[in-house]
């Protein structure tokens, strides 16, 4: 079922992807199509895709600024990371550059909703105690995510995925698609707000 949904839904915003492609294409230098090694289920590697929003060697990169890091634990994040093309930190802040998913929602890796995949290398380092979050699917959206991923530490997200799987039904996950899609539209909001006002004021 879920892979049908995301089959309709790809169809439905395939226009929205080719207008990206060709943003990023025209912006940037580089593939339109990130991809990266992940933990899924069991623990077994698969590929995730994202719209790149970074430069190509950003991989290369992130031991230059490490120090810039504001996440604890094995994650690695940077709100305004120095690596973001001018369109795609837009993309990033708004959750558009997640959409490829749906790719993986359809070869059956990864579900709507479940714990966000982490890259292989954080994966490992993950405690004895959360391991529990790779015993189902890792989602397109979580709950982490909407309670806020920016304002949360490691350990707060890994309970809230053990929180999700012991809760795990439809409508739980119905309430999170929603939860998800109201953030979506906020976030799209303020991402484009922000850059218009920024270039107004060039």
């Amino acid at each position: 079922m879920q892979r049908l949904l995301a089959i309709i839904i790809l169809i439905l915003i395939s226009p929205l992807l080719l207008i990206l492609f060709l943003i990023i294409k025209l912006t940037s230098s580089g593939p339109f199509i990130f991809k990266q090694k992940r933990w899924g289920r069991d623990k077994k590697a698969f590929t995730i895709y994202k719209i790149r929003t970074m430069v190509v060697d950003a991989e290369n990169q992130r031991s230059k600024i490490k120090d810039q890091n504001e996440a604890d634990g094995p994650a690695f994040k940077i709100h305004n990371d120095p690596r973001y093309t001018k369109f795609g930190q837009i993309l990033a802040h708004a959750g558009l550059d997640e959409l490829p998913q749906l790719i993986n929602i359809i070869k059956g890796e990864m579900a709507f909703i479940g714990p966000r995949p982490l890259p292989v290398e954080e994966a490992r380092q993950v405690q004895k105690k959360y391991q529990t979050r790779f015993s189902v699917l890792p989602g397109l959206s979580s709950l982490w995510v909407v309670e806020g991923t920016d304002h949360l530490d490691f350990d707060r997200w890994m309970k809230l995925d053990l929180e999700y799987i012991k809760n795990k039904s439809l409508w739980y996950d119905f309430i999170i698609i929603i939860k998800t899609v109201w953030l979506l539209i906020k976030l799209i909001f303020k991402s484009f707000k922000v850059k218009s006002y920024e270039i107004q004021n060039k």
